[in-house]
């Protein structure tokens, strides 16, 4: 007569005492972390790979006020933006007296508005929702200022200064529709081409832009 198979009854033994090691190196490292100062809480991330407090800290955006701020500190928290990720020569952030000039900039293969039309296209709009979120970092009055090239109008009763001042509109309209306070605009105008970036060339396209004057005053 063959002998019945030995049942294995030890097994759930080992089991339970791995799962009681695993518990007890928990509450180990529970009772280690609590009582850890916050310089060694940081260590022990930076060994998992983890960034340091500091680190992170110094990327943080902060919102500012007028009285915690002047015009360099301003330009920094702004460059934490998104807006700042942008190819170069479409976005140039410059500081002012008692204040940061952002400009929008028109380059011919990436316009923020199609030739001689007032409205934002689809970049435009893109653009706009980014100067947004970059000045919802700050709690300051800005300024919308709409440029052209010097290349004329040819519509009745139309001009650079109309166009300049449409478009500036087209961005106040635009920066209120992306959550920016109406309070916020202090003045919106249309410049025309009285203030081009290169004095020589006028009609450039990236005398053609838009600038968001954020004042400290």
């Amino acid at each position: 007569m063959p002998l019945a198979p030995i049942r294995q009854t030890g097994g759930w033994k080992l089991a339970y005492a791995d799962f009681l090691t695993a518990l007890c190196a928990l509450f180990l490292v529970l009772w280690l972390v609590h009582g850890a100062t916050p310089e060694q809480k940081e260590n022990v991330a930076e060994q998992f790979g983890a960034p340091g407090l500091a680190t992170a800290q110094a990327f943080k955006p902060l919102s500012l006020t007028p009285a915690q701020t002047g015009p360099s500190a301003l330009a920094d928290t702004l460059r934490y933006s998104a807006l700042l990720a942008e190819p170069a020569g479409h976005v140039a952030i410059s500081e002012i007296e008692n204040g940061v000039r952002i400009d929008l900039l028109d380059p011919e293969l990436a316009p923020l508005f199609e030739k001689g039309a007032a409205s934002l296209n689809a970049r435009g709009d893109d653009l706009i929702a980014l100067t947004a979120g970059a000045l919802a970092l700050i709690d300051m009055p800005f300024s919308i200022e709409g440029h052209t090239d010097s290349d004329p109008i040819h519509r009745t009763n139309y001009s650079n200064w109309d166009l300049s001042a449409d478009r500036a509109n087209a961005a106040r309209r635009a920066l209120l529709a992306h959550g920016i306070k109406p309070a916020r605009v202090r003045s919106v105008a249309g410049l025309a081409d009285t203030r081009p970036l290169d004095a020589s060339s006028t009609n450039l396209p990236q005398n053609r832009r838009l600038s968001i004057v954020v004042h400290l005053d």
